[in-house]
């Protein structure tokens, strides 16, 4: 997916979060600030945006150090959806299609995303997704339930791609179910290797219990997203040799929507940018499978 104009703002206003939290002066948000901008009249509309978001980032990194400006709010969200998995299985287990169910569970876990300015309240979006009630966790537009299916029963290797710290909960769950259905299938799970907003980092996908249900692997970069040239070896292996591939969230999705792999995009439509791309609505969720083709309805 291309970078929109509208994108740009909310680059600057990323960077002034991650500065914000990580507690720097007002000189050095100024900066950051200024910095960034001098990047605006070089930046080619043809990059995706966790590619520019990533140039952001870099700037920010100078002046934090190894600070990671998100590290408390995704412990945060960790706790936040630890505490909620006992009831995510729940549903799971009492609903009519345990695995339908478990997919739109960890596409709505996608609301935990603080890198995208949203009207979602997590907490309330949160307790409608799990209340006892609702039959369904979302409206969608796009879900391509059947040939997900249909992939998953002949995949062996199937790599994941994770997004959001928190997130990696609801993931844990689609996992759990997609093993207890096929036990023999080999899955790695991705995640970023260097702290990036609030993306899982390899202690993240730790603590919430993913090691013990998929291979755990780094992607080798910071970005925002799955941006395949910048890679590591190892993970671009993993890449090539899987038959099924399930991207979480929108920066996957905006990095690898024009691969020629086919590949299963999981997520929540949180922006205007993405409504219009995909010709869905905000707060639809997605199951999209990419068969070489942009998406649209």
């Amino acid at each position: 997916m291309r970078v929109y104009l509208e994108c740009i703002p909310c680059f600057f206003r990323q960077a002034l979060e991650g500065a914000r939290n990580a507690g720097l002066p007002l000189k050095a948000q100024k900066q950051i600030m200024n910095e960034f901008s001098l990047l605006i009249p070089k930046i080619s509309l043809r990059l995706t945006p966790p590619e520019i978001a990533r140039m952001g980032y870099s700037i920010l990194k100078k002046y934090t150090c190894a600070v990671d400006p998100y590290k408390q709010i995704k412990e945060k969200s960790n706790s936040l959806a630890l505490r909620l998995l006992n009831r995510l299985e729940d549903k799971v287990g009492n609903s009519k299609d345990r695995l339908l169910t478990a997919l739109e569970l960890a596409i709505a876990g996608n609301i935990i995303d603080f890198g995208v300015k949203n009207n979602l309240n997590i907490i309330a979006e949160l307790k409608k997704i799990l209340s006892a009630e609702s039959k369904s966790v979302g409206r969608k537009s796009i879900f391509h339930y059947t040939k997900f299916k249909g992939a998953l029963r002949k995949a062996e290797n199937i790599l994941y791609l994770a997004d959001n710290a928190g997130e990696v909960v609801f993931d844990r769950v689609l996992i759990e179910e997609i093993r207890r259905k096929y036990p023999e299938k080999n899955i790695y799970f991705a995640v970023k290797e260097r702290p990036v907003i609030n993306d899982a980092l390899l202690e993240d996908a730790k603590v919430c219990g993913v090691d013990k249900i998929a291979r755990i692997i780094s992607n080798g970069t910071d970005a925002p997203g799955t941006i395949l040239r910048l890679c590591s070896k190892e993970f671009k292996r993993v890449y090539n040799k899987a038959d099924m591939i399930i991207s979480k969230g929108q920066g996957n999705f905006e990095s690898l929507s024009q691969e020629k792999r086919p590949i299963f995009f999981l997520f929540m439509v949180k922006c205007p940018v993405v409504e219009k791309e995909t010709g869905c609505k905000i707060g639809d969720i997605i199951l999209f499978h990419n068969c070489k083709k942009k998406v649209k309805k």
